[in-house]
C-alpha cells in the first residue's frame, strides 16, 4: 500500500503554480496544486478527460465553462471533459488544491 503525507510533500514557487504528482496509473492522475497569492492556472481544455479540484488550504476563484465561483476549504468542483477550466488565487494566503484526472490524459489509448 503506497501512503503519502500531503503536509510533507507541498512546494511553492514564487514564479508559478506548482504541480506535485501523488498517484499516477493508467486510469487517473493525482496531484497536488500548491498556488502562491495572485498565481493561476491558466484557462485550458481536456477534451478527453474530467478533472476534480478539492480545496486543501485556503480558497480561490474557478473557472468552469461560462461560470466561476469562489471555492474554500473542504469544496470540490467538477470541470468535464470539454469544459475550458482553471482557477486563480486572489486570497492573500497559500492555495492547496487536491487535483484528480481520468482517465489520465498522460496516457495514451489504447485503442
Amino acid at each position: 500500500m503506497e501512503v503519502k503525507l500531503f503536509s510533507e510533500l507541498k512546494k511553492f514557487s514564487p514564479d508559478k503554480m506548482v504541480k506535485v504528482n501523488l498517484f499516477e496509473t493508467e486510469n487517473l492522475f493525482c496531484d497536488i496544486y500548491c498556488l502562491e497569492p495572485q498565481q493561476s492556472q491558466k484557462l485550458h481544455t481536456h477534451n478527453d478527460a474530467d478533472k476534480i479540484y478539492f480545496v486543501l488550504e485556503g480558497s480561490g476563484h474557478f473557472y468552469i465553462g461560462q461560470e466561476q465561483q469562489a471555492l474554500g476549504v473542504g469544496n470540490t468542483v467538477l470541470a468535464p471533459a470539454g469544459l475550458v477550466h482553471g482557477v486563480e488565487n486572489v486570497a492573500k494566503e497559500r492555495l492547496v488544491l487536491l487535483v484528480v484526472m481520468s482517465p489520465n490524459p498522460n496516457v495514451k489509448s489504447k485503442t
